[in-house]
């Protein structure tokens, strides 16, 4: 019944803070439209930024800052995500560690965004 994930939301506390980090560490394309939340495009897929205090209806009933933690898969070497979270000033947490994502095995990198949320990069094994 389900294919996949289209988009989800951040709660942020800073919507240029958020942009900034994603696309200067991610890659991720900015999206600014009238009337539509600021959304960080990847892939085929989308995450809507929103400010705290300043979100869209209809939300989540205690949209937090920091409360995400979510996978991104790369389909680079791991080895050049984490030279470019190196080069970004971004700490990794936890890895490169082994894990077992939604397709198989994969291995994977963990950081935080300015809001701590938790973010893993994985590439599949081959």
């Amino acid at each position: 019944m389900i294919a996949g994930i289209d988009h989800f939301v951040l709660t942020v506390r800073s919507v240029e803070a958020t942009c900034d980090f994603y696309q200067r560490v991610l890659g991720f394309e900015r999206v600014d439209a009238p009337g539509r939340p600021t959304a960080l495009a990847f892939g085929s897929q989308k995450i809507n930024v929103h400010e705290l205090g300043r979100t869209f209806e209809p939300k989540a009933s205690a949209p937090t800052p920091g409360s995400g933690d979510f996978c991104l898969i790369t389909d680079r070497p791991l080895s050049e995500v984490q030279a470019r979270l190196t080069n970004s000033g971004v700490v990794v947490e936890v890895g490169p560690v082994e894990r077992i994502g939604a397709q198989g095995q994969m291995m994977s990198v963990y950081f935080r965004d300015p809001d701590g949320n938790l973010i893993e990069v994985s590439q599949y094994r081959t």
